[in-house]
């Protein structure tokens, strides 16, 4: 195989495995690909361009370098008289994956919390002395233990040393 075929293949590869990571945390398979496809290139790319390269429609790009782009993980360039929109990674990506994981997590976080108070809420008027009295003390411990460990999470992520570390700011 020729360098420059070994070279696309690796990157494509390296997209492919961006696209499988992304999806595993809940931000979509496309996002992971452009993401990672932005990263190995050097400077700005078209949306046209990327979704030829991917196999992608531009209206897929466009949201995905939207969503990218309030993560913090690809910058919007204009380029004089070019109508296009261009993307490029961020500066520091790796400061900006810390960051957008972290917020991901304190979201999914807030979203898992809500469930848990509306389950609570749903069983709160069923009588101590209901047929199902055993389920019900079960499920409500099995709530307030998942709510424990939420608030520990929460305790976690908003711990100033977890900020420095990775250099969120309140």
């Amino acid at each position: 195989m020729e360098d420059g075929k070994k070279l696309q293949e690796a990157r494509m590869r390296l997209v492919e495995t961006g696209g499988r990571v992304s999806q595993d945390f809940g931000t979509g398979r496309i996002v992971g690909q452009v993401l990672v496809y932005l990263y190995l290139q050097d400077g700005e790319c078209s949306l046209d361009d990327i979704g030829d390269a991917l196999g992608l429609s531009k209206a897929s790009v466009s949201i995905a370098g939207r969503q990218l782009e309030q993560l913090g993980l690809a910058k919007k360039v204009w380029k004089g008289g070019d109508k296009r929109n261009y993307y490029k990674s961020a500066d520091n990506i790796a400061n900006a994956l810390q960051h957008g994981i972290l917020s991901l997590a304190r979201q999914k976080i807030q979203v898992f919390g809500g469930e848990l108070e509306g389950s609570l809420a749903l069983i709160s008027d069923i009588p101590d002395d209901s047929p199902s009295k055993n389920e019900l003390i079960f499920l409500k411990q099995r709530i307030e233990r998942a709510q424990k460990l939420k608030n520990g999470l929460e305790q976690v992520l908003g711990n100033p040393l977890v900020k420095l570390l990775t250099g969120i700011k309140s």
